[in-house]
C-alpha cells in the first residue's frame, strides 16, 4: 500500500527536488567512452547513472538464431548490486528481463534491421545508480549509442515519463514519486518522425489525465533529444580537432 500521508508537493507547488511540475532532472550525455565497444554511451538523469555499450554488427552466434532477412538486436539490461540503497542480487531478475525486451522493442523501429541479415548487434546496459525512471534513461542511452556504432537509423530515439503526485500530472519522476505517486507513463519518442516506440502505463489516469501526460512526457522527449544532439556533436567536433592537431 503507498502511503497517501506523505506530500509530493509543498505548499507552493513544488516537488520534493524543488522542480516544478514540468520541470525536467538535469541531464548529462557522453558518447565514446568505451574504447573495446563499437558505440557507447553513458547517461546521468537526475541521480541515475547508466552506462552501455554497443558491440556489431557481426555474425550472429549461435547460428540457429540467426535471420535470413534480417539483423537481430539483443539488448540486457542489468542492475548492479550496489546501484540501489539495498544491495541487489547480481542475478538476473525478473523485472530486469522484462526491461531487456521493452527497451529493444523500443529501439528496433529506428534501426534499419534489414541491412544486415545473418548479423547480430548485442546492447549492454549497466545501472551504476537508479533513482527511477532509469527504463528511459537507459533507452536515451542506447540509441545514442547505436547511433555512435555507426548503425543507419531512421531516427535516434529518446525517453521520458510522466506521472501523476498528489493529484497532479508531473515530468519526470524521480524514485520517491514513481513509489509513492498515484501513476507513470514512459514514452520513448522519434522527434523528427513525431513516432512514439514505447507507451506503458503504470497506475490509474483518467482519460484527460492521461493524454496531459503523453503530452508531457514528449515536450520532455524533445528536450532531451536537443541533448542528444549536442553529445554526438561534441565527439566528432573533438575528432575533427585531433585531425587537425595532426
Amino acid at each position: 500500500m503507498k502511503d497517501k500521508t506523505i506530500k509530493l508537493l509543498n505548499k507552493k507547488g513544488l516537488r520534493l527536488d524543488g522542480r516544478k511540475l514540468d520541470e525536467l532532472r538535469s541531464v548529462k550525455l557522453e558518447v565514446g567512452i568505451l574504447p573495446n565497444a563499437d558505440g557507447s554511451a553513458y547517461v546521468e538523469h537526475g541521480k541515475n547513472k547508466i552506462i552501455v555499450g554497443v558491440f556489431g554488427p557481426r555474425e550472429m552466434h549461435p547460428k540457429h538464431l540467426q535471420r535470413a532477412d534480417r539483423m537481430v538486436l539483443r539488448c540486457r539490461y542489468h542492475m548492479a548490486p550496489f546501484s540501489v540503497p539495498e544491495r541487489k542480487s547480481p542475478a538476473p531478475s525478473r523485472r530486469e528481463n522484462e526491461l531487456s525486451k521493452v527497451i529493444r522493442d523500443s529501439l528496433l523501429p529506428s534501426l534499419f534491421v534489414e541491412n544486415y541479415p545473418r548479423t547480430g548487434v548485442d546492447l549492454y546496459i549497466e545501472v551504476l545508480q537508479a533513482d527511477g525512471g532509469t527504463r528511459c534513461a537507459s533507452i536515451t542511452a542506447a540509441s545514442l549509442a547505436l547511433a555512435d556504432a555507426g548503425l543507419p537509423m531512421r531516427d535516434i530515439v529518446v525517453a521520458c515519463a510522466a506521472g501523476k503526485v498528489n493529484g497532479k500530472i508531473a515530468l519526470d519522476l524521480m524514485d520517491t514519486e514513481d513509489k509513492l505517486g498515484d501513476a507513470d507513463v514512459p514514452v520513448a519518442y522519434m522527434p523528427n518522425l513525431n513516432a512514439i516506440t514505447l507507451l506503458q502505463m503504470d497506475g490509474k489516469l483518467s482519460t484527460k489525465e492521461f493524454e496531459e501526460a503523453v503530452k508531457m512526457a514528449i515536450e520532455g522527449c524533445k528536450k532531451i533529444s536537443n541533448i542528444q544532439k549536442e553529445a554526438l556533436q561534441t565527439k566528432y567536433k573533438v575528432i575533427k580537432q585531433e585531425e587537425v592537431e595532426e
